[in-house]
């Protein structure tokens, strides 16, 4: 049972659990950009383009024969693909730098030096006098 128990506290720590969130909300993340990309934001492109469909274009290697499908190098598709990239990339480019200010602004924030205790200004206030 050692074995279990020692895989549990690994499993439980709070690394472990913020990184399987994230890649759980990326990998919709990614679906919700894919579907932005592909079904919203290609096809404008498309039209302004002169109606090109990005998703079949593809370069022929070899012409389908009978059964046997043709071989293509489906560029468009790598193309839709990058640019789902670029966004999803300066999506979290974004969050990175909105972390890092916030971070920044807590660091330039220091905290005001406590108030002196009643001792410390006696203390100053008979320092003072015996100065006089």
């Amino acid at each position: 049972m050692g074995m279990m128990k020692e895989f549990k506290d690994f499993a439980m720590k709070g690394n472990v659990v913020d990184m399987a969130v994230g890649i759980i909300i990326g990998a919709a993340f990614g679906k919700i950009i894919a579907s932005f990309v592909g079904d919203v934001l290609m096809p404008p492109i498309g039209v302004l383009l002169g109606g090109m469909d990005f998703s079949a274009m593809a370069y022929t290697l070899k012409e389908a024969v009978g059964e046997a499908p043709a071989v293509t190098i489906g560029y468009g598709k790598f193309i839709q693909a990058l640019v789902d990239f670029l966004i999803v990339a300066f999506a979290i480019f974004m969050a990175v730098k909105a972390m890092n200010n916030m971070k920044k602004k807590e660091e330039a924030a220091p905290a005001a030096p406590p108030a002196p205790s009643k001792e410390e200004v006696l203390l100053t206030d008979i320092r003072d006098l015996l100065k006089k």
